[in-house]
């Protein structure tokens, strides 16, 4: 129950640094789904063939840690994308291109 938690938390943060990104939010909250349960079930699978099924809650361990670092995976993906252009074009003003004015430049 608190990794669905975790995973509804995480999602709606990847899906805000999308937004600020300029990127579809919902895309970026499915890719965090598919790859939580991605690495989760890799991690399964893997501690399973390491150290065996007799340790459930190792394995459980294992798959949680797994998951956060499928997480992690998707989060730098989104950290790597370029930030929202049309953010910074807007915050242009004419009065930014020209060079300072003699009482802006401190000059007696």
């Amino acid at each position: 129950m608190i990794e669905i938690i975790a995973l509804v938390f995480l999602c709606k943060k990847n899906g805000q640094l999308a937004q600020r990104k300029g990127l579809s939010p919902n895309r970026w909250k499915w890719y965090t789904v598919a790859g939580w349960l991605t690495a989760e079930f890799l991690g399964l699978f893997l501690g399973a063939l390491l150290f065996g099924a007799t340790d459930m809650y190792g394995l459980f361990a294992i798959g949680l840690v797994s998951a956060f670092g499928g997480y992690l995976y998707v989060n730098a993906l989104l950290k790597k994308m370029p930030d929202d252009i049309e953010e910074d074009v807007n915050k242009i003003g004419i009065s930014d291109l020209q060079p300072p004015r003699k009482e802006e430049r401190n000059i007696q």
